[in-house]
């Protein structure tokens, strides 16, 4: 089925066409003609499938007659989005997706100055994409008027049920019209989740696509068991296999993470961080530079990866491996996007077992165990010092654990800024959330 075939309007049509995709994905296919009806929907499917454009599309062609017209005046829609980085990418893609109408968007976080975004408020912004707890402030004290709104889209639901946020939603739902076509994307549909659904949307359409314990199918996943004073010299020994050209690594902990960061570094591999106690502009260059190639390996916590939307990535390692299974679909979803192929590698020490087979009873079925070729697994318990480590560089090399690579079907040039030859011929960003 391709795009034209959905009850696009032309313009919103044309700015698909102009990005050369013809074929939209299972939850783009099924979600935006039924939005496009008029209903109130629940969409779920897993991360990497789209969710972004099949709210967007829709919501566009039916603000383009107005737009057009001259006669949308005020804040027709509005996106609540659990995390700034997920709120700008948001923002990125409905631009793209809007290239073609004159349509005012702004975004709404915390983190930075917030006289622009009271500015965009009290100016009637078409489309406000926006973070809870920002926009729940600026609403409280009486910076913005959604009396004409139209649409409600709540994205990542189970995310932002997770972070805590379904109260301040609460708030700023009754400060809404009544009279509105709710959407709500959630990669799961909880107990909890569905009791939201009956408390915010009317006689929804449901729209489910795969389960929730469906990792994508184009990603090989390996599990690598280490001891847990090796991890550090197993990810330095796995990035000598030049594959690994754009890497993004898990952790825990905040500080674990710049632990790890400080220790690629050190060794010569070009990295950048993404937590919460980053401010919003490195967050934002820590991505900027990610994309462009012009850092290999990203190390990140769940909660600020959260927006990663990255075309490309060829590797996701779990350093520290993920407590709840769903955090481990989630993270291996940032490769392998719109069918691309990627590989996700996960370091388990002996205190992860029980961590690891509920993870595989989650899935439905066992993760392939592998050594890493070369590696020497019996070095000593005490970690080297910083001297130590910093003597022996590792190059850069053709070898290494490339036994576990598979082969892409793809041709032609990559994408996101490192994805190379191997992902060539799937470059459909729709399907890229």
């Amino acid at each position: 089925m391709p795009f034209s075939s959905l009850g696009l309007h032309p313009l919103v049509l044309k700015s698909v066409q102009e990005a050369g995709y013809t074929e939209p994905t299972p939850i783009q296919s099924a979600a935006i003609p039924e939005i496009i009806a008029g209903h109130d929907l629940i969409g779920i499917a897993q991360t990497g499938t789209g969710k972004t454009a099949a709210f967007t599309l829709p919501m566009l062609t039916k603000l383009s007659a107005s737009i057009l017209d001259g006669q949308l005046r005020g804040t027709k829609a509005l996106v609540l989005a659990p995390t700034r980085e997920l709120a700008l990418q948001i923002d990125e893609n409905v631009r793209a997706y809007g290239r073609n109408l004159p349509l005012r968007v702004a975004t709404i976080y915390g983190g930075v100055g917030e006289r622009p975004q009271i500015e965009a408020l009290r100016s009637g912004t078409n489309l406000i994409i926006a973070c809870p707890g920002r926009l729940l402030d600026l609403m409280g004290r009486g910076f913005a008027n959604f009396s004409g709104l139209q649409y409600l889209v709540l994205d990542e639901a189970d995310r932002m049920l997770d972070m805590g946020f379904i109260p301040s939603i609460r708030q700023i739902v009754r400060l809404l019209p009544r009279q509105r076509q709710t959407l709500l994307f959630s990669a799961s549909l909880s107990r909890d989740i569905e009791k939201l659904t009956h408390e915010f949307l009317r006689s929804p359409k449901m729209v489910q696509i795969g389960r929730r314990a469906d990792p994508a199918q184009t990603v090989t996943q390996l599990v690598y068991e280490v001891p847990n004073h090796l991890k550090s010299e197993l990810l330095l020994h796995l990035l000598r296999d030049s594959s690994m050209n754009m890497v993004l690594v898990f952790s825990r902990m905040k500080h674990s993470a710049d632990r790890i960061a400080r220790n690629l570094e050190q060794r010569g591999v070009k990295t950048a961080t993404l937590h919460s106690n980053r401010s919003q502009a490195q967050r934002l260059r820590a991505l900027k530079d990610f994309k462009s190639g012009a850092v290999r390996v990203l190390v990140a916590t769940d909660i600020a990866a959260r927006g990663i939307d990255v075309d490309g990535i060829s590797h996701v390692v779990n350093y520290d491996f993920p407590m709840h299974p769903e955090d481990y679909v989630h993270r291996i979803g940032r490769t392998g996007r719109a069918n691309a192929i990627g590989d996700a590698i996960s370091f388990v020490t002996p205190e992860d077992h029980s961590d690891l087979r509920a993870l595989e009873r989650f899935i439905g079925r066992g993760i392939v165990r592998k050594k890493a070729e070369g590696f020497n697994y019996a070095a000593p318990t005490t970690p080297r010092t910083h001297n130590q480590a910093t003597q022996q560089r590792p190059h850069q090399s053709q070898q290494g654990h490339s036994s576990h690579r598979r082969s892409s079907q793809g041709g032609g040039g990559g994408g996101g800024g490192g994805g190379g030859p191997r992902r060539g011929g799937f470059r459909n960003r729709f399907g890229s959330r």
